[in-house]
């Protein structure tokens, strides 16, 4: 199983931050990622449709790569179906929120923090009680900003209106004294640089991108499915939104030039397939 791929899922191309981290911390391993763009959003969505989402996924990328690992790259996904996916599947399913979670507490000075996300995860209340766990003294203040996820999958990132948008959208946190600002949603990091311009540099903001990353690969090393090759791993994708779409953003924001993504219908997969 070391040389099989590490399976990455997201509403849409907002996963494609976590794969990122993944790519330049494991570059050694095979990934495989799914952005389910003809569904979006997940924020909206009840926890069990969501998680229905998520089981469809999840089957479609061990039936069709083999993965060893599944990583939820999707806060409201992970919010709603992390603990039935964990409890349900063979093999480690790691979730963004706890990992964005652990990151705050180590970043905060103040201990106030904002975290922006979808209403899902909002709703779902993780972040808050994921961070209090840690730290009991701890403010959290929570935004749901579904806007800035359009915005992402727009690939309008650094327009005036894109900043307008992220400004509105954050106004709310402009009074808090928050000193970390968690991206809670994994499209928000393609915003930084206008979520940055509206909070201020006095604010530091969490991708937890990379604090997920750095789980995966600990717990595939706790398991012995570190990928021992020398040589850089491969990567496909799949989409259930037009794959030219998918490409052009993909390409802009991974370090190295992804492959063309393959098209995956929702009838492909809602379609009861046989899993080993």
């Amino acid at each position: 199983m070391q040389n099989d791929p590490i399976g990455l899922m997201d509403s849409g191309v907002g996963g494609l931050t976590v794969l990122k981290e993944v790519q330049r911390l494991l570059p050694t391993e095979n990934t495989v990622f799914l952005g389910d763009q003809a569904r979006l959003p997940y924020g909206p969505r009840s926890v069990a449709e969501v998680t229905m989402f998520t089981k469809q996924i999840a089957q479609f990328l061990r039936q069709q790569a083999g993965i060893k690992a599944l990583v939820i790259a999707c806060n409201t996904a992970t919010a709603a179906a992390l603990t039935t996916m964990q409890q349900t599947l063979p093999i480690p399913v790691i979730g963004v929120i706890a990992p964005g979670a652990q990151a705050a507490v180590q970043t905060t000075r103040n201990h106030r923090i904002g975290v922006i996300a979808t209403a899902g995860t909002v709703k779902s209340d993780q972040y808050r009680r994921d961070i209090l766990a840690a730290a009991p003294n701890s403010q959290i203040f929570s935004v749901a900003c579904p806007e800035m996820v359009t915005l992402a999958e727009q690939n309008d990132l650094t327009t005036t209106h894109a900043q307008s948008v992220v400004a509105a959208n954050l106004a709310s946190l402009m009074d808090k004294k928050i000193d970390t600002l968690v991206m809670g949603c994994t499209h928000f990091p393609l915003l930084r640089s206008a979520i940055q311009h509206a909070v201020g540099s006095q604010v530091t903001l969490v991708d937890p991108g990379l604090a997920t990353a750095e789980q995966t690969a600990a717990i595939l090393k706790t398991h012995g499915l570190l990928n021992p090759a020398t040589t850089r791993g491969t990567a496909q994708f799949f989409t259930t939104g037009e794959t030219a779409h998918f490409d052009t953003l993909a390409s802009q924001w991974l370090d190295q030039q992804p492959m063309p993504a393959k098209h995956v219908s929702i009838a492909q997969l809602t379609t009861p397939m046989e899993v080993n």
